[in-house]
C-alpha cells in the first residue's frame, strides 16, 4: 500500500480542482497580519545569514553549550497560488547556538524539489496534507512534493530534515546547505520516514513509514545507516503523525480518523470514527511478528511521549485531542488567520496491562508537544515537559509547563499573552544524574517587540522563568520539533 501512496501522489495534479487566486493570497495575508499573532504564520523571504542575538535578562547558565536545531513551515505565499494548509508551507530549518555566554541565530531553507519547481513558477502548485495541487506540479516521484518541513535529527555527520509524507533530507548542520534525499536503499527510495524517530539512549534509530494500512518499520544505527527495514500490516488505517517506544517494543496509537478514500487534500481522505475507540498495537522491537492490540477509549493526537515499562505494563503519555477537527480544519485557519473554536489538546496518560485490561488519565492540562530527558527515552521517569495554556486571543500557547506524574503536580512559567510559545527541549546539565537536572531551551515570538527571543530555563525551577533571553533582529514564524546538540 505503500506503493500506492505514490502512485496516488502521481496522479495529483491531474485531481486538482481548486485554485487559489492571487485575490485570495492577498485576501489572506491581510487577514492574517491584522491579527496579533500573525507573526506566527508570516512568510520569509530568504535564509538568514549566522547574526549574534542581543542579550535581553540574565546569563547563560555555565556548562550550556551546543545548538538547538528546529524545523517548521515558513513559505506559504507566491504571487501566482499559495498553500491554503498550515502544514504545506516550506521548511525552514533555524540554529540557534550558545557557545561561551553568547547565542547565535541562521536559518535556510531546505533545498527540495517542491521548493526549486515552485520557485521557477513563482507559485505553490504542489498537493500537500490539506493544499490542493495545481495542474502545473510535476510529480514523478513522492518526494517531489516533501516539504521538509516537520522536525530534524542528527544522523551521523549530517542534520536530517523529516517530513512525514517521504525520504529525510541530509543537510549540513553548520553551514545548513541541502545535501540531498537520503536513500538507504535503491528499492527504499521515497519510502515515507515519519517526522518523529524514536532514538534509544544509546542512540539507535527506530522510526515508521506509514502507508495505507501497512507500515515500514525502519531501524537505524547512530549513523543513520540502515540495519531493517520491514513491512508490517496495521490493523486499520490510521492517520499516524507520531509513535513511541519502550527498551523493548514499538508502541503504535491508531486513533479513530481513518483513511476511507484516496483523494486530494490527503486531509479529506480521513473519517472521524469514535465509535471504533482508538487501538494500540504493540510489538517486540526483537521479533516483528509478536505483536498484541489494546483498545483505548476514543481520541485524537499528533504527538506522544516517551513509553516505558512498569512491571509487566506500558506506560507513555500524550495530548489527547477530543477529534482531528484542527488538523482537517483547523490549521487552514490558522493560516489565514482566523480564530479558531477548537478544543485544544490536554495532556493524558495511558496504561496498557499486562491482562490485557488498560486505563487512560486524561488531565484538565492543555498542553501539546510533550518532551522529556533523552536519556530516558523507553525508560521509567516522573516528568513530561509541555507547551501550557493558549494565549487568551489566539490559537497558540504561551506558556511552558513540566508535569511530575509522581507527585501530581504541573509547574508552569508564562511568558505572557505578547508571546507565541514554541515547543521546548531538555538539556541534561554535564556531571548531572537527576531527571529535572538540566534546563529547558526553546524560542518565542514576542509579538510586541516583533522579534524571536531564545530562552533558558532551570528545569527544576520553571516557575522562576528564563535565567537567560536572547532576542534576535526578526520574528520567525513557530516552528514544529526541534533537537539539541550538545557541542
Amino acid at each position: 500500500m505503500i506503493a500506492t501512496r505514490r502512485n496516488f501522489l502521481l496522479g495529483a495534479a491531474a485531481l486538482s480542482a481548486a485554485v487559489i487566486t492571487p485575490e485570495t493570497v492577498r485576501a489572506m495575508t491581510a487577514m492574517r497580519t491584522a491579527t496579533d499573532w500573525g507573526l506566527a504564520t508570516a512568510d520569509v523571504e530568504g535564509d538568514i545569514a549566522p547574526a549574534a542575538m542581543r542579550l535581553i535578562r540574565g546569563r547563560a547558565p555555565l556548562g550550556l553549550e551546543g545548538a538547538l536545531y528546529r524545523n517548521g513551515p515558513a513559505k506559504f505565499c507566491r504571487p501566482g497560488r499559495s498553500a491554503s494548509h498550515w502544514f504545506d508551507g516550506d521548511g525552514l530549518v533555524r540554529r540557534f547556538r550558545i557557545r561561551d555566554g553568547k547565542a547565535e541565530l541562521a536559518a535556510r531553507f531546505v533545498d527540495t524539489p517542491k521548493r526549486r519547481q515552485e520557485t521557477r513558477l513563482d507559485a505553490m502548485v504542489m498537493p500537500g496534507f490539506g493544499s490542493v495541487g495545481d495542474p502545473r506540479a510535476e510529480i514523478g516521484s513522492p518526494d517531489d512534493a516533501n516539504a521538509a518541513n516537520t522536525s530534524v535529527m542528527m544522523a551521523g555527520d549530517a542534520l536530517w530534515a523529516l517530513w512525514e509524507g517521504g525520504s529525510a533530507v541530509a543537510m549540513d548542520p553548520e553551514t545548513l546547505e541541502t545535501r540531498g534525499m537520503v536513500t538507504q536503499r535503491p528499492d527504499l527510495r521515497g519510502m515515507p520516514f515519519l517526522a518523529h524517530p524514536r532514538l534509544e539512549p544509546d542512540g539507535r534509530i527506530w522510526n515508521l513509514g506509514v502507508g495505507q494500512g501497512q507500515a515500514m518499520v525502519w531501524r537505524l544505527s547512530p549513523t543513520g545507516a540502515l540495519e531493517a527495514a520491514t513491512l508490517i500490516d496495521l490493523p486499520r488505517a490510521s492517520y499516524l503523525h507520531d509513535f513511541t517506544a519502550t527498551a523493548r517494543h514499538l508502541v503504535i496509537v491508531l486513533q479513530p480518523w481513518v483513511r476511507a478514500r484516496m483523494t486530494l487534500p490527503f486531509a479529506e481522505g480521513f473519517d472521524w470514527r469514535p465509535e471504533e475507540g482508538t487501538q494500540v498495537l504493540v510489538i517486540d522491537k526483537d521479533d516483528l511478528t509478536k505483536r498484541r492490540v489494546f483498545e483505548l477509549p476514543a481520541f485524537g493526537f499528533f504527538h506522544l511521549g516517551d513509553a516505558w515499562s512498569d512491571g509487566g505494563d506500558i506506560r507513555f503519555d500524550l495530548c489527547a485531542h477530543r477529534d482531528m477537527d484542527f488538523a482537517a480544519r483547523g490549521a487552514t485557519e490558522v493560516l489565514n488567520g482566523v480564530q479558531m473554536n477548537n478544543d485544544p489538546a490536554r495532556l493524558a496518560m495511558a496504561q496498557l496491562r499486562a491482562d490485557g485490561s488498560t486505563d487512560f488519565q486524561l488531565t484538565d492540562h492543555i498542553a501539546e508537544f510533550p518532551r522529556s530527558d533523552p536519556r530516558r527515552a523507553g525508560l521509567p521517569r516522573r516528568f513530561t515537559l509541555h507547551t501550557a495554556q493558549e494565549t487568551h486571543d489566539g490559537p497558540f500557547a504561551s506558556a511552558i509547563g513540566l508535569t511530575d506524574w509522581s507527585a501530581g503536580r504541573t509547574r508552569v512559567f508564562d511568558f505572557g499573552a505578547d508571546h507565541v510559545m514554541d515547543e521546548m527541549v531538555f538539556v541534561p546539565r554535564p556531571g548531572g544524574t537527576a531527571e529535572n537536572d538540566g534546563w529547558l531551551v526553546g524560542p518565542t515570538i514576542n509579538l510586541a517587540a516583533r522579534a524571536t527571543e531564545l530562552h533558558v530555563l532551570d528545569a527544576a525551577r520553571i516557575e522562576d522563568g528564563p535565567l537567560a533571553t536572547w532576542r534576535a533582529d526578526a520574528a520567525l514564524p513557530v516552528s514544529f520539533h526541534g533537537i539539541w546538540h550538545g557541542a
